[in-house]
């Protein structure tokens, strides 16, 4: 038995210093970001049984092993970042990353866009997502995606986007007048502005003068529409038209629907009865316009948003997705393998990465995504510390063991002399 105690107290030197190791990488890691902790745990190795002549029996342990270290999935306390391109998960998931053709999955959200305009992770590790697809060959946004979706998971592709990229202009093709011409005889004008073809602003200008002969009840207007540029020194096109009003004001009826504005339709609307166009023995107000249409833009930068999306921003003061960033999911991320400090891979325990769904079946984040923020070490100083002094008293309480066994076979050794 005194032989026992010096492989008991052995195995307890080397699994303390284990578990020592383990903790220390974990204090050595209190400043990575997204770094997820381990634990040891212990389980006792055979245990002999010794009867006791009374019906009863105990027994001795052989010892201690480490049965395994296994990663503390606690959320890491989110702290701050300037840049929109850092990324936290709020619950569970993990950001994947390529190198090589190799994934790997990490919760260091401490993104950024490199020389290629890759979004890439501090390491030059590529951050894997959806495309919006929305950007053709020669860098102009052909679609505007207000959200983007993604795709399965085999989809999954680095983020590249390109440098410079151009908000196409969208020719205002409607435009509708709201106005009170009065009951006076004074030409009265609305004007609106409307986009052309080639990314102009140009002025849609209307005029009504009301008819010499009129035919009651009601009233009658010629209106003469011009499209030119807004300096006035070109003019695009001139239509006239005819407008008729009830006896309240109302208007009837309209001959002017449209015009060109230097290559583009532009449907004219006056509304119908109240509203829009009409006259009335009301004060005169400044009339009003609502034209659709968008001038073009450059980039002005990518962002992230609390949606995973990369966002291009353009100097036109519009936005579109254009791409997503992916958050991974496994049936048992435990079993995941550690690669180096906060990256990790896929193994037979923690099965393969999936997506969350929702309740259509498409595929989705599954958990929030915050930008401006970096989830810091799931790991405190003051648990470390605990953790280490415990174990550094297991390797003492072992390390005394064994002298205890020592002095025992040396007076043992004595008594037979």
């Amino acid at each position: 038995m005194m032989t026992q105690a010096y492989y008991t107290g052995i195995s307890g030197l080397q699994n303390s210093s284990t578990g020592i190791d383990v903790v220390s990488n974990n204090i050595a890691n209190i400043s990575t970001i997204g770094y997820r902790g381990y634990k040891t745990e212990f389980a006792s190795l055979f245990e002999d049984s010794i009867s006791t002549g009374v019906g009863s029996s105990n027994t001795v342990g052989a010892g201690v092993q480490v049965q395994t270290t296994s990663m503390m999935r606690d959320q890491g306390s989110l702290a701050l970042s300037e840049r929109s391109t850092d990324v936290a998960i709020q619950g569970d998931g993990w950001f994947g990353v390529a190198s090589d053709g190799n994934t790997e999955y990490t919760r260091d959200g401490a993104f950024t866009f490199d020389a290629n305009n890759d979004l890439v992770t501090a390491d030059g590790y590529y951050v894997l997502g959806t495309k919006g697809n929305n950007i053709s060959d020669d860098n102009v946004l052909t679609k505007k995606i207000p959200e983007l979706k993604l795709t399965d998971v085999a989809g999954q592709e680095k983020l590249r986007f390109p440098k410079t990229l151009t908000y196409p202009p969208e020719p205002s093709t409607k435009v509708k007048f709201l106005a009170n011409l009065g009951v006076g005889n004074d030409p009265i004008t609305v004007g609106a502005t409307v986009i052309d073809p080639k990314n102009n602003r140009n002025q849609l200008g209307l005029e009504f003068i009301k008819n010499e002969t009129q035919t009651p009840p009601g009233s009658q207007y010629t209106v003469t529409a011009t499209t030119q540029s807004v300096d006035g020194t070109t003019i695009y096109d001139t239509k006239k038209g005819e407008v008729s009003f009830d006896a309240t004001g109302a208007l009837l009826s309209n001959t002017l629907t449209s015009i060109d504005n230097n290559g583009a339709t532009v449907a004219i609307d006056f509304g119908n009865g109240y509203d829009g166009i009409t006259s009335s023995d009301l004060p005169f107000v400044a009339g009003s316009s609502i034209a659709d249409g968008t001038i073009g833009g450059d980039l002005a930068g990518y962002s992230v948003n609390r949606n995973a999306e990369v966002i291009a921003t353009f100097t036109n003061g519009e936005q579109s997705s254009v791409g997503k960033i992916a958050v991974y999911h496994f049936r048992n991320e435990q079993g995941l393998d550690r690669v180096n400090g906060s990256r990790f891979q896929e193994s037979s325990n923690s099965g393969k990465a999936l997506f969350r769904q929702d309740a259509n079946g498409n595929a989705i984040n599954g958990s929030d995504v915050v930008n401006f923020r970096l989830e810091s070490s799931n790991i405190e100083l003051s648990y470390g510390l605990t953790e280490l002094i415990i174990l550094q008293r297991s390797y003492d309480a072992n390390s005394k063991s064994i002298t205890t066994a020592d002095q025992m076979m040396q007076k043992a050794l004595q008594m037979d002399a």
